[in-house]
């Protein structure tokens, strides 16, 4: 009896587990279907060709910040936003090895996740007339943080690239698709109502070149080993 409760346990778990796919699917289809009448892709698609007028770092790996640093030598006007990354002091110090102009890096530190990196970066971006975006992030990052940003993106009116930025040692993102669901779903909800409804501003944007190296220095701070800083 105890052995045929616990297959019976078996298959009700497996049949809440295909009825939980079948909802979040069902949902993330109305949730398109509705989106797509709601953003005008044909505007959006025609900012594909143009010049990138803003840079979004995603947190999650100090290689990224690492990389910006070097590509923003070559474009130092280029606004560049960093949501959620390392520690503020480790990022200025990168920059300054890097010799590389601050005064166009913001620091966004709201975001605890990656639709929120999307979410409260975007608006400000918009605000600055922003229609063609980079993205960076690493390979183990997508293909999560690629539909999440499109999707959100879009309904800001903004065309997004993806460029990647290979990790070493553990990477600092790890995909399952049921987190990959979620994000996609959560992101669809936001990009509909962000059609009728604009979020608050993140309170928390910091510019990099105000970060106060002297004060962190006292109070202490850690990098990540792949950073290379002292």
């Amino acid at each position: 009896m105890a052995k045929f409760n616990q297959k019976k346990r078996r298959r009700l778990s497996k049949w809440q587990r295909l009825t939980l796919s079948g909802t979040i699917g069902l949902v993330m289809f109305f949730l398109l279907f509705g989106w797509l009448f709601l953003v005008d892709l044909e505007e959006i698609q025609s900012y594909a060709n143009r010049p990138v007028d803003a840079i979004l770092v995603l947190g999650g790996s100090i290689r990224r910040e690492i990389y910006v640093a070097q590509l923003a030598k070559q474009s130092p006007e280029i606004p560049i936003i960093i949501s959620g990354g390392s520690p503020d002091p480790c990022i200025f110090l990168i920059f300054q090895r890097e010799g590389t102009p601050m005064e166009q890096v913001w620091l966004e530190k709201c975001a605890k996740s990656t639709v929120e990196n999307f979410y409260f970066s975007l608006p400000i971006l918009q605000k600055s007339g922003v229609k063609k975006l980079k993205v960076i992030t690493s390979p183990t990052h997508l293909p999560r943080a690629q539909w999440i940003g499109q999707i959100l993106a879009a309904s800001h009116q903004i065309w997004m690239d993806v460029e990647t930025v290979p990790e070493q040692g553990i990477p600092g993102n790890r995909e399952f698709w049921l987190k990959t669901a979620s994000g996609i779903t959560h992101s669809l909800i936001l990009g509909a109502i962000g059609q009728f409804y604009s979020p608050p501003p993140c309170t928390n944007l910091i510019k990099l070149a105000d970060v106060n190296i002297p004060d962190w220095r006292q109070r202490g701070f850690k990098c990540e080993r792949q950073g290379n800083i002292n």
